[in-house]
């Protein structure tokens, strides 16, 4: 099984015999195990891989055990620690325990008692992620498919939905397309305070710029050729609410300007209209694009963005985050199950261990789509790697390769090759040209112009 779906243990110890004794009765029990001398070096490790377990002495160099403890527990709430102690220690170790431990093991230990609590460890842990999976599960009835999962990236997510949910202040979401930023912004939303208000949600990337004042803003009679009657705006569809604007950075620089008013004043007018409303709305932004480097070249407001930026928060790629894999797989196969029409009730280590390996370009998004067509090929009792088809768009050869002849994958032209990679950009983009243009790096008329040539923009 790959050491990304393995149970995790840390061992803190400034003794690296006592490591080594430790590290080799986890792996006997097929843990993935790794060290650290120091109860600064543990954090370290921690904030960039999450254990499920860690095993620490109550003396280290500087820092305690205890401290240790407090730290982890507050990095990492669902990870178990177990401190190791000398007899004359046992006080402060049962004192550990009132602050989180879940137990401590005198040294010298036996192997078979140290053996015994980690399987004891391990076992709550699987417990305590199972029992937090199913309450995602039925925790709301909005669609909230891929921010599960135990890795920091998505503990910090989803620590920050806890503390945001009853709040009005401003969030700017940033990741990949793919990662789930509405799904978060969904989830402060329906989660909190404002549930039984309405949440609007607004694809700024997918609205023609010429008629996104009047989406957002609303419009009067006569405010435009076809306007035969008036109209309120998504902002006015979401008063008390939420609204949700994905790809903020699409948004022309004189729409900028009224969004600043409403975040600042909460006030706007319809367009032909001279009348001011005033609305009551949260904004949560999204952007899958550097906003500061367009704060650099001109194309977004600095003062608007500040605004937007109150609280930031950061959806880390599917790359980023494979100890989730297993959850989001087995929560995609529940999900979807049902309507396959056959009776799947797992993944097999090989499928899961194909799915851990491969780099995820499309995210959770991705994952969704290989699951169900694996659900429609599968002919088991559980999805076999057989079943599990993923990307291979990618075949020309590394450059650095000495036997590459070729610049382009072999049969094809450069203008059947430039389209391949079109299609993959709409793909990957789920047909929106102003996502599949970023992705190519093109504006998206060069985009719609190229699609014009392969006869596609229709």
């Amino acid at each position: 099984m790959s050491d990304d779906l393995k149970i995790k243990l840390l061992v803190v110890d400034d003794e690296q015999s006592i490591r080594r004794l430790c590290m080799t009765i986890g792996g006997s029990l097929g843990y993935a195990c790794d060290e650290a001398e120091s109860a600064e070096a543990a954090v370290t490790r921690a904030e960039t891989d999450a254990p499920d377990l860690v095993l620490t002495d109550l003396k280290l160099p500087t820092q305690s055990g205890v401290d240790l403890l407090k730290r982890i527990k507050s990095l990492l709430p669902r990870t178990e620690v177990a401190i190791m102690t000398g007899h004359g220690s046992i006080e402060s170790a049962v004192d550990a325990m009132k602050l989180g431990a879940y137990d401590y093991i005198e040294k010298p230990f036996r192997v078979e008692k140290m053996r015994l609590l980690l399987q004891r460890m391990a076992e709550k842990v699987r417990l305590v992620n199972e029992n937090a999976f199913l309450r995602e599960k039925v925790n709301t009835d909005e669609n909230l498919d891929g921010i599960i999962g135990s890795s920091v990236g998505m503990q910090d997510v989803l620590r920050m939905i806890s503390r945001l949910k009853d709040t009005r202040t401003p969030v700017l979401i940033s990741g990949e397309s793919g990662t789930g930023k509405e799904l978060v912004a969904r989830a402060i939303h329906f989660r909190g305070a404002l549930a039984q208000s309405s949440f609007v949600a607004v694809d700024c990337g997918a609205l023609v710029p010429t008629l996104m004042e009047s989406e957002l803003f609303g419009y009067e009679k006569g405010a435009f050729t076809g306007a035969v009657g008036s109209k309120p705006g998504k902002f006015e569809q979401a008063d008390t609410g939420t609204v949700f604007l994905d790809e903020i950075g699409d948004v022309p620089a004189a729409i900028q300007v009224k969004l600043l008013r409403i975040l600042q004043e909460r006030e706007f007018e319809r367009l032909g209209s001279n009348v001011t409303r005033h609305i009551d709305v949260r904004v949560v932004a999204a952007t899958n694009q550097d906003l500061r480097a367009a704060l650099e070249q001109g194309t977004f407001r600095e003062d608007l963005y500040y605004r937007l930026n109150v609280v930031p928060m950061n959806i880390p790629p599917l790359r980023e985050r494979k100890q989730d894999i297993s959850f989001l797989a087995n929560h995609f196969l529940r999900k979807l199950a049902p309507d396959s029409g056959h009776e799947v009730e797992g993944i097999s280590d090989a499928a899961m261990e194909k799915l851990v390996g491969y780099h995820w370009p499309g995210n959770v998004r991705e994952l969704e789509n290989v699951i169900e067509r694996a659900l429609i090929l599968c002919r088991g009792g559980q999805l076999e790697a057989d079943d599990i088809k993923l990307e291979t768009a990618h075949r020309s050869r590394p450059a650095s390769d000495p036997n590459q002849h070729h610049f382009l994958p072999e049969g094809l032209t450069l203008d059947q090759y430039e389209q391949e990679i079109i299609r993959e950009a709409l793909r990957r983009a789920d047909g929106n040209k102003s996502q599949a243009a970023r992705l190519l790096g093109l504006t998206r008329n060069a985009l719609r112009y190229r699609l014009t040539q392969m006869g596609l923009e229709a």
